[in-house]
């Protein structure tokens, strides 16, 4: 770098390394073993790119970013094929050999992903370290293995390559020596000296023309006295040697050559063989042996051999280059996803503020100002186990509608319920009020019916799970509408007053509407049924909410002091006067001007089923049009709202999916992915969900703690009623919301309990309580 006056630029650097790594990316490398001459300690086993960054640091002066760690046959390879597109193989025969090829990545069972190639360092030379070659190995082969630096290993490299071939050519003249075959039984100490014949010895012998001469001179040197003869068999001794090399060589290439004949499924392969490696250069009968034992083996094939110029360097600058590319969209993507990581700090300022704006809608002066709501619900007691009879519920929350029989048995707690699911038409959801609630009194009639009951007056709970004003247990004034409705003259007007007058247009039953419900009350109900130690309920599915009871002191607009009310907080709302602004993002404000409430719910926005798909598909195509997925294409599909739903999510982001299944998803959503485009949705999805999660978690730590605080506890501990698919269905949202929690609010230990039904069974049990309660009053 200083020669080349390059110290004071920051540059990407690839490493062309010859000894056996097992890599699980393209920058690291743990070394299994060392291999020709080396032997350095403390290196096997260590990452040999962390090693040389670290001795890199050392240098304060330089700025470079190691980004390959290659092979350097790899590197052969790539060298080639910059020049020629049909190279596909790498072999190096030098001081060591080895030999490298592409893959289809659907045979490479160590690697997730099944589309496209794969370059596989095979490292040969270990080839028969399991005894597979004994049947060939001689005894020159076993003696000089015994004293090479590694007995035992690399036997195939140690019959072939450079380090080796001149060593075997001495054993065997020492042998022939010793016998009196050659030199007249004269034996030189430098015959019996190690490595004194080297294998640019056996090329110069192996000359044409020039070979006996070379030979004479080459023994001489050892101190031999050679006669003609002796030189001729000498040289005949180099060239077995060298030619059961280049056989064994071709056997093995000839194998990788079928493979990739037959991966390709073709007759007849066109193909070319990267060449490197001193012995393959300098030996003058080499590459010519090589080729032709290579052709006799593999008629079917078409090979081109071809010398790499410039050795493996340019090969690893190739992979570098594109490394580098990798790496500047990598850095893209992960600048995107890091508008998602929320730091600890942020949470802890989600929860301070959700604090306060509980605080603020509990009181008179600010309730109206507040944007979450803090809604009285007149459920002022959770169930005690006494509550009996046959209820009538119905669940209104999107775009089903339930209608229900509910038997609860007093004692023994068990409750029995038959149901029977209708669909809402969009044209009615989004039509006028008394068409809604005609169609709601149309599915009651076809229920009733269903179970025999007509002319039947039963208590009725209707769970509507809408922001509502309520002013006792059975009046409700809708606030506005959420989650895709938008049917006309409701907002404003009490929603059990429009069902009763829809009853009285259709004069077929009466019915005793006791109580209207939110359906997190309802989930707080089911579970308070089974654990009295619940006061808490949350939503976390299509939409966001939670309830808690609240102590009766700290609810301004309601008369009265004595026991507890559950307060329907409508958290949904939570920053829509911009107190969460810092945390959105531009796909949240993508999401919320496309969506039919601008401007309104925006933490349900951020964390509920209905728009975390929305959110994932602004984030796609964003990417997609700065080139980081898809090809650079942005689908129709992936142009049309909501085709992202949220189960996708989930399946996504299932632990127990391979990327093949995740791109077949990806493929039922019209998105012809790559493996690569795999991972990045996948991590995408990841991310959309855990910030969810986590302000979920920010939002709920912050209900917990107010009840620890306001029940002057040192610890508290209680259990909260969940419902919702994002947190049954998905297979992380519902520990990273639990982590949140037990992080930002330490002093609870909260329990959370999985409802059953709490908009059917939990408005059964809201309406039985409430007549308990009402039979209690008319008795005092």
């Amino acid at each position: 770098m200083k020669t080349k006056d390059l110290k004071h630029k920051k540059l990407p650097l690839g490493l062309t390394f010859s000894s056996p790594c097992r890599q699980t990316k393209l920058e690291e490398g743990v070394l299994l073993s060392w291999t020709k001459k080396f032997k350095a300690r403390g290196v096997q086993d260590t990452d040999v790119v962390s090693r040389l960054t670290k001795a890199m640091r050392r240098h304060k002066d330089m700025d470079v970013d190691i980004l390959a760690l290659v092979n350097d046959t790899v590197g052969t390879m790539m060298t080639c094929a910059y020049d020629d597109p049909y190279c596909e193989v790498g072999v190096i025969i030098g001081t060591g050999t080895n030999a490298c090829y592409m893959e289809d990545m659907s045979n490479i069972d160590l690697v997730e992903g099944d589309e496209g190639r794969m370059c596989i360092n095979t490292e040969w030379g270990a080839f028969g370290d399991d005894g597979a070659l004994e049947d060939i190995r001689t005894e020159f082969d076993r003696e000089l293995d015994l004293g090479s630096l590694n007995p035992g290993k690399q036997l195939f490299e140690k019959m072939i390559s450079g380090l080796y071939l001149g060593e075997l050519v001495r054993l065997i003249l020492l042998k022939m020596a010793k016998a009196g075959l050659l030199f007249g039984g004269e034996k030189s100490s430098a015959l019996h000296t190690k490595g004194k014949i080297e294998t640019r010895h056996v090329a110069a012998m192996e000359k044409y023309k020039e070979g006996l001469a070379n030979t004479r001179e080459i023994l001489v040197d050892l101190g031999l006295e050679p006669s003609e003869a002796d030189c001729i068999a000498v040289q005949h001794v180099c060239t077995i040697v060298s030619f059961r090399s280049a056989n064994l060589c071709a056997a093995a290439l000839a194998a990788i050559l079928t493979r990739l004949r037959e991966n390709k499924k073709v007759e007849r392969l066109r193909t070319t063989v990267g060449m490197d490696g001193t012995l393959y250069k300098i030996h003058p009968q080499y590459p010519k042996r090589l080729h032709k034992v290579v052709r006799k083996l593999v008629p079917s094939c078409d090979v081109r051999f071809l010398l790499s110029e410039s050795g493996s360097t340019k090969g690893a600058a190739m992979v570098t280059a594109v490394a580098s590319r990798v790496q500047a969209q990598r850095k893209q993507i992960d600048r995107v996803l890091a508008l998602f990581q929320l730091t600890r700090e942020q949470l802890v300022d989600v929860q301070a503020k959700m604090r306060a704006e509980l605080e603020y809608g509990l009181k008179k002066k600010s309730h109206g100002l507040a944007t979450v709501r803090m809604l009285p619900t007149y459920v002022c007691g959770l169930p005690d186990g006494t509550e009996k009879g046959k209820f009538l519920a119905l669940d209104l929350g999107g775009t089903n509608f339930r209608v229900l029989l509910v038997k609860i048995r007093s004692g023994r707690r068990s409750v029995r319920m038959y149901n029977k699911i209708f669909a809402i038409p969009l044209e009615i959801m989004q039509g006028t009020g008394e068409e809604l609630f005609d169609h709601i009194v149309q599915c009651i009639a076809d229920f009733l019916d269903y179970m025999g009951l007509k002319g039947a007056s039963l208590p009725l709970g209707f769970t509507f799970s809408f922001p509502c004003r309520q002013m006792s247990i059975d009046k409700g004034t809708l606030i506005g509408w959420t989650k895709g409705f938008k049917a006309t003259d409701c907002e404003g007007e009490d929603v059990v007053d429009m069902l009763r007058e829809a009853i009285k247009r259709r004069n077929e039953f009466d019915l005793d509407i006791v109580a209207v419900v939110n359906d997190t009350v309802g989930t707080m109900m089911t579970c308070g049924y089974e654990d009295p130690n619940c006061e808490i309920g949350l939503i976390a599915g299509t939409g966001s909410n939670m309830c808690y009871m609240e102590d009766m002191r700290n609810i301004e607009m309601v008369e009265g002091g004595e026991g507890k009310m559950c307060i329907n907080t409508e958290w949904g709302g939570f920053g829509d006067n911009g107190c969460i602004d810092d945390i959105r993002t531009r796909y949240d404000t993508e999401v919320d001007e496309g969506s039919l409430n601008p401007g309104k719910q925006r933490y349900e926005k951020m964390t509920s089923g209905m728009y975390l798909g929305e959110i994932v598909r602004q984030i796609l195509i964003d990417l997609t049009k700065q080139g980081l997925l898809f090809r650079g294409q942005i689908s129709e599909r992936l142009r049309t709202r909501g085709i992202f739903e949220t189960k996708f999510l989930s399946q996504i982001e299932s632990d127990r999916l391979a990327l093949l299944q995740v791109r077949r998803i990806l493929q039922q959503l019209g998105l012809d992915s790559t493996c690569e485009d795999s991972i990045v949705v996948k991590e995408v999805c990841g991310a959309v969900s855990r910030r969810a999660a986590q302000l979920c978690g920010a939002g709920l730590a912050a209900i917990v703690e107010k009840r620890r605080e306001d029940q002057g506890l040192e610890h508290l501990r209680i259990t909260v009623g969940v419902d919702g698919t994002l947190y049954k269905l998905h297979p992380h949202f519902s520990r990273i919301l639990q982590e949140t929690v037990k992080e930002l609010a330490p002093r609870c230990d909260v329990t959370f309990m999985l409802s059953e039904d709490g908009s059917g069974k939990g408005a059964a049990l809201i309406t039985a309580v409430a007549k308990r309660l009402q039979q209690a009053q008319k008795e005092n």
